[in-house]
């Protein structure tokens, strides 16, 4: 059982940075797609980028996209958020799927096609 764990979040003021780490206890991320999901309360949970096995293809979603990278080593998947607004604040979680050599990700399915997921984390944007 993959057991991830999300680290890096917090409190940043608008137009500030952030970077989140996604790892795994025990393992390797090598194998996995991952993804970057967020959740406020009372809203549906929505991904907002992924990354391939391969690292070759990244995606994200409209509102996020010039402001955050997400990249990838053999451990760890990183999600550097820039100019935070309030928009974003919100528990942001990491997802795993299980794909050996792939070279695509996609945001669609959530729980479906995302087989482990983390604890999540909160990012807090005030002034």
């Amino acid at each position: 059982q993959l057991q991830l764990m999300e680290s890096g979040g917090g409190l940043v003021q608008p137009g500030g940075s952030l970077r989140l780490s996604c790892a795994a206890s025990g393992s390797t991320l090598e194998h996995y797609n991952i993804a970057w999901f967020r959740q406020v309360p009372g809203k549906e949970r929505e991904g907002i980028s992924c990354i391939s096995t391969s690292g070759l293809t990244r995606n994200y979603e409209d509102s996020v996209k010039g402001r955050f990278t997400i990249y990838r080593d053999t451990a760890t998947v990183y999600l550097r958020m820039n100019s935070l607004n309030y928009e974003d604040a919100a528990v942001y979680y990491c997802a795993a799927d299980w794909r050996p050599y792939a070279t695509v990700c996609t945001l669609v399915g959530g729980h479906g096609r995302y087989q482990f997921w983390g604890q999540g984390i909160q990012v807090t944007v005030s002034s």
